[in-house]
């Protein structure tokens, strides 16, 4: 049996699967590298980046003219969403935030109404809070209207907008999910620190491309 790849090389399945566990260690190398650089980083100066990244969001023409965002809630080593939660629940956009179903890659992104009801979540062992498995009443946004814009987290990013994220899948799958809704595939911006910008962001044909990433310029 042969792999025939879109560009019409053919490939025999110890070729195709050398390639993926090359790929995989490459992935796996970067992680370990981003992961350090960040590991070094003050609390002051992520703040600090986060600032600087977050304004530059507010300024954005995709996120002004947006009307239904989903927002990460940020983990110690992501820039920090807190601002940016309480912009987009302030400016009466809709504000949506991932619940990531344990044991796979599923991630469903739910209505959030305010800051107490943010408060009032339970925190996952991520030490992030989500709605709860049990909390069938919240709006799913791909049940709804969809998605204007999606804020993107992960660990390295590069300027064509390859990103690498924790190897669960979770946003590629539900980018995917996003493209047979009929408001189409929403705009995607990464928040990131400028440690985590890298020249090269191994892929393969399951990573999907974020539109853009936001960091402090150098």
């Amino acid at each position: 049996s042969v792999f025939l790849r879109s560009d019409n090389a053919v490939f025999s399945p110890r070729v195709q699967f050398a390639a993926m566990a090359t790929l995989r260690a490459a992935k796996q190398a970067l992680r370990k590298e981003v992961k350090k650089r960040l590991a070094s980083l003050s609390e002051e100066e992520k703040l600090r980046q986060s600032q600087i990244v977050s304004q530059k969001l507010f300024q954005h023409p995709r996120y002004k003219s947006s009307r239904r965002v989903a927002v990460f809630l940020s983990m110690a080593d992501e820039v920090c969403t807190d601002a940016v939660v309480r912009a987009v629940l302030g400016s009466g956009k809709a504000c949506f935030i991932p619940r990531y179903l344990a044991g796979g890659n599923h991630m469903d992104m739910l209505r959030l109404k305010s800051l107490e009801d943010l408060a009032s979540l339970p925190i996952t062992s991520w030490n992030i809070r989500q709605p709860a498995d049990s909390d069938t009443e919240r709006e799913e946004a791909l049940s709804t209207g969809g998605l204007d814009l999606i804020l993107m987290p992960g660990l390295a990013f590069n300027k064509a907008g390859n990103r690498l994220g924790r190897g669960r899948g979770f946003y590629d799958t539900y980018l995917q999910r996003c493209m047979t809704h009929p408001g189409g595939r929403p705009y995607t911006i990464a928040l990131a620190f400028k440690e985590q910008l890298c020249e090269e962001v191994p892929t393969d044909d399951g990573d999907m491309l974020v539109d853009e990433v936001l960091h402090e310029d150098e």
